[in-house]
């Protein structure tokens, strides 16, 4: 677990698409709910809230200081604006110290750039970044790391087994889901040539087959839109 991420924030009375005003005046509107926890309506100005999103994102939890009262609550959705990426709404959902949660981390590759394949020249193309996983809130990670040096030739991948995980730390991600494999850098060029620079993982495995080359083996969203929120999520924002 990271540097211990808080947050204060305020109660806030205004809901619905009023809520545009609280923005303009530099506040990022929000929901904090829980089992046995009543939702509530609160905000927090931009710049802090903007701070903690980043420091925490999905997989830390950060302290919440509600008041005269703190709790311990984990970001669930984070609706942004899409052309400014500024936040526009966080739904956070309290958690208890002692009890586990479900969340999802990043995959970052050790020695990324400088893997046995890369130093011959071939390319290493990473198909997830994150995996989901469950653990006590004071045991979750940051991210978790997958060696390198498995990728080593043409065909080679790595998969979610072959995380280390800390201890603590349950994995529920597919353990066979691939994370990152090894491609000669000319199947792919082939392959987006064939799919006019929109080629995916795989599709220069049909372009070596076609070849007749061998082929590798193998929110503020919810109080501005119609229709209300989804059934999971707080009502009363």
């Amino acid at each position: 677990m990271g540097e211990k991420v808080e947050l204060t924030v305020e109660q806030r009375s205004v809901a619905g698409k009023k809520v545009k005003h609280l923005r303009k005046d530099g506040y990022v509107p929000a929901v904090l709910y829980g089992r046995d926890f009543p939702a509530q309506n609160i905000m927090a100005p931009a710049q802090l809230f903007a701070k903690a999103v980043a420091q925490a994102g999905k997989h830390q939890p950060v302290e919440v200081q509600l008041g005269t009262t703190k709790r311990l609550a984990m970001i669930k959705t984070i609706d942004v604006e899409p052309v400014k990426r500024r936040l526009r709404h966080v739904a956070m959902q309290v958690v208890r110290q002692n009890e586990a949660v479900e969340t999802e981390v990043p995959v970052t590759i050790a020695g990324a750039g400088e893997t046995p394949a890369e130093k011959a020249g071939l390319v290493v193309l990473t198909t997830i970044e994150t995996v989901q996983i469950k653990a006590l809130p004071s045991n979750l990670p940051d991210h978790l790391e997958i060696a390198g040096d498995k990728l080593a030739e043409i065909g080679s991948h790595v998969t979610v087994a072959d995380i280390a995980l800390p201890n603590g730390v349950t994995m529920l991600s597919d353990p066979e889901q691939v994370i990152a494999t090894v491609y000669e850098p000319g199947a792919l060029q082939a392959a987006n040539e064939a799919t006019g620079g929109g080629a995916e993982p795989g599709d220069e495995e049909t372009v070596e087959a076609q070849e007749g080359a061998n082929t590798p083996q193998e929110s503020q969203a919810e109080e501005d839109r119609p229709g209300g929120k989804k059934q999971f999520e707080p009502k009363g924002q």
